[in-house]
């Protein structure tokens, strides 16, 4: 896959050991400050709240500069947040919403490190190799954030509050130096007057691009309303594995742990389930788990139970996100790559600033089985409606061009300007 494709996996790898950490830490020290679902429902809406405000102006950004640079300067932005969290935490001034405020500065600038990151693996490898290149960076996510991470975090937390934290700052160093290995990533083309242009216009022009083109705008429609649906009970699930299913905090990062193990199977397995079943047989497949998947969460009340189901989780899920995002990544010119990543991120993110919104505002009301009806309900409608167009978004063959391109689905093409078949 090339020298610089293997610095950006480790690069990827290391910060997501980071992400891991936290991704346990950070909910138990938001939960040892309140007991409400609607602060702790906040933690995370406040991490994933800068992408609707600031994910469209960050994709416009990574189409005008060096994406690689990029990635490291909002890396070092994050470093700092967490140091001054570690600096609170230690002198023991910290309060829930320092914390809160910590999310919203942390999530700002992980805004722009996901954005630029996820324009850099279409730049370094052929459009055939897509698929393997998001498999081995999804690996890498579900060893380093969901397998070993969690747990660690855990872990450490019961020894220190600011253990975690601490951690996590010297992997995004570390992650700084290992992007800065990779040759510097080419500024998109653009024309000196483009250059000039507002923002605003370049959001405007990958925004009015993704509407125009029916199978990526599906697909993005798709992971808005899954996110909404799964993201209600997600919210909450601290308190719902530690206080519903008694399983305390290192049972919480156990589950994550099993969902990553599930996603280590679907790792071994992906390359033959490319080669053998259409990618709109999986997409189907996998959104009918995520409906199972909810209804087995609101009837289970043990721990054991919950586990497997979490294994199965992250089977699909791992395939599920590699799909998206490899027909995704085809469907796009290089140079609007970052803008309409941008618009599938905010997708992303919004719909899990809402689902964790509604999330704990039923859990406060109805209690922490709740969310999962909800997600139920919600899961199964939307799958009913999206059964028939998942045939469009994968049929779309993927056309680029120098000034832009616009897939169409049944096999046709259309573009504007010179265009060029990519395999």
């Amino acid at each position: 896959m090339g020298r610089d494709f293997r610095w950006l996996l480790a690069s990827s790898w290391t910060s997501n050991v980071g992400d891991g950490v936290a991704l346990a830490a950070a909910p138990l020290l938001i939960a040892s400050m309140t007991s409400s679902p609607i602060l702790v429902a906040s933690g995370a809406v406040l991490q994933f709240l800068p992408w609707l405000l600031f994910g469209l102006h960050a994709g416009a950004i990574a189409d005008r500069f060096d994406r690689r640079r990029m990635v490291m300067f909002a890396n070092a932005a994050r470093a700092v947040v967490l140091a001054a969290l570690c600096l609170f935490l230690i002198t023991g001034t910290a309060n829930i919403w320092i914390v809160l405020a910590v999310a919203f500065l942390y999530g700002t600038a992980e805004v722009f490190v996901d954005t630029a990151a996820s324009t850099l693996l279409p730049m370094l490898v052929k459009p055939a190799d897509l698929g393997i290149g998001n498999a081995r960076l999804q690996a890498g996510y579900l060893v380093a954030n969901q397998f070993a991470g969690p747990p660690l975090g855990a872990f450490l937390f019961a020894a220190g509050a600011a253990w975690p934290f601490l951690l996590e700052v010297l992997c995004v160093l570390l992650a700084i130096v290992l992007v800065s290995r990779m040759a510097a990533t080419p500024v998109p083309a653009r024309a000196e007057a483009d250059v000039r242009t507002p923002v605003h216009t370049d959001i405007a022009e990958g925004i009015r691009w993704l509407w125009r083109n029916p199978p990526v705008r599906m697909l993005v429609l798709i992971i808005l309303l899954f996110n909404i649906t799964w993201a209600a009970p997600w919210g909450v699930l601290v308190l719902y594995a530690t206080e519903h299913l008694q399983m305390g905090a290192i049972g919480y990062g156990a589950l994550t742990t099993a969902s990553a193990a599930g996603g280590l199977l679907a790792t071994m397995s992906f390359g033959w389930l490319e080669r053998h079943v259409s990618f709109a047989t999986l997409m189907r497949v996998c959104l009918s788990l995520e409906v199972l998947m909810h209804l087995s969460f609101a009837l289970t009340t043990t721990g054991w139970v919950a586990l497997v189901i979490m294994v199965f989780f992250g089977f699909y899920a791992f395939v599920w996100g590699t799909i998206s995002t490899t027909v995704r990544q085809r469907l796009v010119p290089h140079e609007l790559q970052g803008r309409v990543s941008s618009v599938n991120m905010v997708g992303v993110f919004g719909g899990m600033v809402i689902g964790q919104a509604l999330g704990g505002a039923i859990a406060q009301v109805w209690g922490l089985t709740a969310p999962w009806w909800f997600a139920f309900g919600g899961a199964a409608l939307t799958l009913l409606l999206v059964w028939r167009p998942i045939s469009q978004i994968v049929s779309a063959r993927h056309v680029l061009t120098e000034t832009g391109s616009i897939a169409v689905a049944d096999g046709e093409t259309r573009a504007d300007g010179p265009q060029s078949n990519v395999p």
